[in-house]
């Protein structure tokens, strides 16, 4: 694992490298695609959130299979 002293030395490099400008616009940049990503999954738990109190279609089926159930069930006989 590197120290310190190679760890700065490093920074030193890039900073040389790319400038401050650059390292500057590239935390802007990557500062607002965290914030983008982090308001992306808000509004999908809000979606969510949304869809849950909706009705799905599926709700039903139970209610419609149990009024079935007590229907009697004819039977072919075969002849």
């Amino acid at each position: 694992m590197p120290g310190i002293p190679e760890l700065l030395v490093v920074l030193l490099i890039v900073v040389l490298l790319f400038g401050t400008t650059k390292i500057k616009s590239l935390g802007n940049d990557l500062g607002s695609a965290i914030k983008g990503f982090r308001n992306a999954i808000d509004n999908d738990g809000d979606k969510t959130e949304l869809l849950a109190d909706e009705e799905k279609p599926g709700d039903n089926i139970s209610a419609s299979i149990s009024a079935d159930s007590k229907e009697p069930v004819e039977s072919k006989k075969d002849s």
